[in-house]
């Protein structure tokens, strides 16, 4: 399939009453088609994976567009820029979760990006390098647990950043660290209880609603 006639089956498929249901769920509505989720995963199977045509679906703008174009685009051939330039476009956290589950998380620069992104000040791509923790944790089935233990360290750091946005990501990433085996949970559940000393609302919330679900 060609843009042109994809963008048009994407508008054929635009339904406002899902746009002003995504946007009381933090999805922005500006560019917002209204699409489920269902529809552009089977649009992404019937164009197949394209490393040519994905960079042209994001730059549209268009939120259902940027969906798709994560889940066509080529992991192997996303460059480091690339990820750069998609993680500042990101407008809510459900293209930025798309962008890091079904794309970034199996790139080269996963693991290097989960650790730059938290130090970051936008809202989007802080909540990016937790989001991309999160992914690692359920979809890197051969990474070692060292890994993930260098960055429990990261989500103590950032445990009083209280937006919204941010610290649910922090909080996702604790929990799917934890529940990746044994040990890990025993790690996760540690680091939980040293966020709970934290003098923070936020802190707080993130310990106390991981350990609910860790323990």
């Amino acid at each position: 399939m060609e843009y042109n006639e994809i963008i048009r089956e994407l508008r054929a498929e635009a339904n406002p009453k899902n746009v002003e249901g995504m946007s009381r769920f933090g999805i922005n509505p500006k560019n917002t088609l209204g699409v489920c989720v269902p529809k552009i995963r089977a649009l992404a199977k019937k164009i197949g994976k394209n490393h040519g045509l994905a960079p042209k679906l994001w730059a549209s703008g268009i939120h259902e567009a940027r969906l798709l174009a994560t889940m066509i685009e080529e992991p192997a051939k996303v460059t480091e820029a690339q990820m750069e330039r998609w993680a500042k476009d990101f407008d809510s956290w459900g293209v930025c979760d798309q962008a890091c589950m079904n794309l970034f998380d199996k790139t080269p620069y996963a693991w290097k990006k989960a650790v730059a992104w938290t130090s970051r000040r936008e809202e989007f791509v802080k909540r990016a390098g937790f989001a991309l923790m999160a992914s690692l944790a359920v979809h890197d089935k051969k990474a070692e647990d060292g890994k993930f233990l260098k960055l429990l360290p990261l989500i103590v750091r950032e445990s009083d950043d209280n937006r919204n946005f941010v610290k649910k990501a922090a909080n996702w990433a604790l929990r799917q660290i934890g529940k990746r085996n044994g040990r890990l949970r025993k790690e996760a559940v540690k680091t939980a209880k040293l966020i709970l000393r934290k003098d923070s609302p936020s802190a707080r919330w993130i310990a106390s609603d991981a350990l609910r679900e860790l323990t």
